[in-house]
């Protein structure tokens, strides 16, 4: 039997929870299709998204196991701090390098299910900010799946569906409530598989590999793209820059993986740190130099005194020149997350405390 598209990749992040309770809320109970999602989530947390998603529609939902098999007719939701990667026969679960600073990622799954199913995968992207899951859904298009991405004047966040359009040759753009019937159509529609023996990008291979802490792929030499002058903001090791159109990504050494808005963003964060710790340093001089002065002044040591209290006043000033610079400065933080909107029974919205 020719199976139909039948492997449906997911990924979400702020606003996602909302975008998924109505999507599964309208799918058929007998949707020959498995379906897997990752939603971006802080790892303290436990996820209670299988038991939000389990009451809005007759599909069951769970969290699998590694290793699990992949049956139709389901709902697998990435858990905490793993990516959930897909074989040709079974689910991974695996504590591997971050992407674009989450575990679990989206681009990991969407780039497993490529290189496993082929022309079978469907990959929707939904509510979110900043660009997860556009290098694995051009990954998907480019071994021969769709790519479905919500309408960014619906999402709640349209960041991730905006950055899809714009370096993807997306097939469906459609709201949330147009989404499940086309996903029903085109799992009961016969695709043309590919044989085996068709190669699979060697870069989606390779990058399969490392997101699954493939020893053998981080280790070899041979690796995509070149050496950039970027550390990782993860480990600190050089990034190799990958192109492929006009998306820019990077990776390390280990395998840690980030997109450029993605190195932006963390780098933001990482300039905010240190003029935080730049201001507090200034503060806690200042407060010395004074204290200095005053024993001094105390002592009858008048020149001593002046030349401490002189560092305690430009201490301050570099301090207030600090503290203005943060508090004008735009927030530079990741998806901010979203309260879900739950029923009075549903459980704690963990969900919405997603960090990007």
């Amino acid at each position: 039997m020719i199976p139909g598209r039948d492997i449906i990749v997911i990924g979400a992040s702020a606003g996602g929870v909302e975008a998924l309770s109505q999507l599964v809320g309208q799918l058929p109970a007998d949707l020959p299709a498995s379906i897997f999602v990752v939603l971006h989530l802080p790892v303290h947390i436990p996820s209670l998204l299988p038991q939000i998603l389990d009451r809005r529609g007759p599909l069951p939902v769970g969290h699998p196991a590694d290793g699990e098999s992949i049956r139709p007719e389901r709902i697998y939701i990435a858990p905490p701090d793993f990516h959930l990667l897909l074989e040709p026969d079974r689910i991974r679960l695996i504590r591997g390098p971050r992407e674009n600073g989450h575990r679990p990622a989206v681009d990991p799954m969407f780039r497993s299910a490529a290189r496993s199913f082929g022309p079978r995968v469907v990959g929707v992207v939904l509510s979110g900010t900043l660009d997860d899951g556009t290098a694995g859904l051009a990954a998907i298009k480019q071994q021969g799946g769709l790519a479905i991405v919500q309408d960014p004047a619906e999402a709640l966040y349209s960041g991730m569906p905006r950055s899809a359009l714009e370096s993807v040759a997306v097939d469906h753009i459609l709201p949330v409530g147009g989404i499940a019937g086309l996903l029903d159509r085109l799992a009961r529609q016969p695709v043309q598989v590919a044989s085996e023996d068709e190669p699979v990008s060697q870069k989606i291979r390779k990058e399969s590999e490392m997101a699954a802490f493939d020893m053998d792929a981080i280790e070899d030499v041979d690796r995509p793209g070149r050496p950039s002058t970027f550390g990782c903001p993860d480990c600190g090791g050089t990034l190799w820059e990958l192109q492929a159109g006009d998306l820019v990504r990077f990776r390390c050494r280990v395998g840690h993986a980030w997109t450029a808005n993605g190195l932006l963003a963390e780098q933001s964060t990482g300039i905010e740190t240190a003029l935080w710790t730049a201001l507090r340093a200034l503060e806690e001089r200042a407060v010395l130099c004074k204290r200095v002065a005053d024993r001094m002044r105390a002592s009858g040591l008048e020149t001593s005194a002046t030349r401490f209290q002189k560092q305690a006043s430009d201490s301050r000033q570099r301090a207030a020149i600090l503290r203005q610079v943060l508090i004008t400065e735009p927030a530079t933080s990741d998806d901010p997350g979203s309260e879900p909107d739950l029923d009075e029974d549903d459980p704690p919205p963990a969900e919405s405390a997603a960090n990007g």
